[in-house]
């Protein structure tokens, strides 16, 4: 029986499954390499993540994002120089050449129960049984979208997920709802492709990262906000550095810690950019309907007003709320047996749920390990951790297996 399969191709799939070589785990790893990056992302964006911080992790950190860029002339800084999407991209698939060249670029269609573990099927027609399943599936399946707009179609709504390419609307009237990256990142590629956009976000303004300065910063500065991860700041470099003792703070506090730290933001190299854009801000909407081709959007102001506009299509730049009913390729008999904390898994110290033998690493893992597992950054210490433990239970299994069949040697 194989010992571990790795459903997930992106930064966190990645790099649990380059620790799994290196620790000799035997596995198989599924998915479209960067699928979320290459077919989800809007082209021309680039990362909030620090160069430093936007990393894929394999054991020996033989091959970073400075070395990819220096091995293709790329020019690349620790801090200070936004990493564009295409670099990010290309070196995600080189990783995976590199380290990787197992993946199997199949989909997983069924995950069910079986004697000694779990029976997966594959979208080209296989099944076969491993005794361990890590979902590092990312953002995939977990588009938000507000309860107020869901009754248009899908000619009037979308959600940024959907939409790679904002050359797609050129020439259209389109309405983006929402205040963080996502929602400026799209809005100012989708202006800059010629279409009639504005911007909607329920915030009185929009935030973006501060400007690096470049300057060297005292001790005091270097202490009192200390790079991480995730940006300056002792919350930070908590959250960047610790997931561990995050991991052992009260639930609700965790929860709350998820749900308020980090919020809506952009990078600071797209402010100029969205200062050319219509924005109205303050205001969110109440419902949505559809007169004469078009969309009338009903919306209300924080201080009660209300105002109505007219748009030709809708995209929901909301983010993403992880609700495990929505992995249908899991059997309901699983779903209903991980325990969940507002539709997030409910996981232990080694990232492995209710269920044992399933795991979850990244979006899915942020209850438990903090804000860190919404970013790549988080990537590293998932697989070390889910390593460790897997190698460990391999050893037992390995070791029980040698007892066993030494007394059945010995009792011939």
């Amino acid at each position: 029986m194989l010992n571990t399969a790795v459903i997930g191709a992106g930064p966190y799939g990645f790099s649990v499954a380059a620790h799994f070589r290196r620790r000799g785990i035997s596995f198989r790893i599924f998915g479209r390499p960067m699928d979320s990056w290459l077919n989800h992302m809007p082209k021309g964006m680039m990362l909030k993540s620090d160069g430093f911080a936007s990393n894929i992790y394999d054991p020996a950190g033989e091959f970073t994002l400075q070395k990819f860029c220096r091995e293709r002339g790329i020019d690349y800084s620790d801090v200070g120089l936004p990493v564009r999407l295409d670099t990010f991209i290309a070196y995600g698939q080189a990783f995976r050449e590199r380290m990787l060249p197992e993946l199997e670029d199949k989909q997983v269609i069924q995950i069910e129960r079986a004697p000694g573990g779990f029976r997966l099927q594959l979208d080209s027609g296989e099944t076969f049984t491993a005794g361990r399943v890590v979902l590092a599936i990312g953002i995939t399946h977990f588009e938000y979208v507000p309860g107020e707009l869901t009754n248009l179609t899908a000619e009037f709504l979308s959600h940024s997920f959907h939409h790679p390419n904002p050359d797609a609307f050129r020439g259209r009237n389109v309405t983006v709802i929402g205040g963080g990256s996502s929602a400026i990142d799209l809005a100012t590629l989708l202006h800059e492709s010629g279409a009639d956009v504005q911007l909607i976000a329920r915030q009185p303004q929009l935030k973006f990262h501060s400007v690096p300065t470049g300057k060297p910063r005292s001790a005091y500065q270097r202490i009192r906000h200390p790079k991480s991860g995730l940006g300056p700041g002792m919350r930070s470099r908590f959250f960047s550095d610790f997931p561990m003792l995050f991991h052992y703070l009260p639930e609700g506090l965790r929860v709350e810690l998820v749900e308020t730290t980090l919020g809506p933001s952009a990078g600071w190299f797209v402010k100029d950019k969205m200062s050319r854009v219509p924005c109205l801000l303050g205001y969110a909407p109440q419902r949505a309907e559809v007169q004469d081709g078009e969309v009338r959007l009903h919306l209300r102001a924080t201080d009660g007003s209300e105002r109505d506009i007219v748009t030709g299509h809708v995209i929901a730049a909301t983010g993403y709320k992880v609700d495990l009913g929505r992995l249908k390729f899991l059997t309901p008999d699983i779903r209903s047996q991980i325990k969940t904390v507002k539709g997030s898994p409910q996981l232990s110290s080694s990232f492995e749920s209710s269920v044992p033998g399933i795991y979850f690493v990244g979006l899915a893992a942020a209850n438990s390990f903090g804000p860190v597992m919404r970013f790549a950054f988080g990537a590293g210490f998932a697989a070390r951790r889910v390593t460790e433990a897997l190698a460990k239970a391999f050893f037992s299994e390995s070791r029980t297996s040698v007892q066993v069949s030494s007394a059945a040697t010995a009792g011939k």
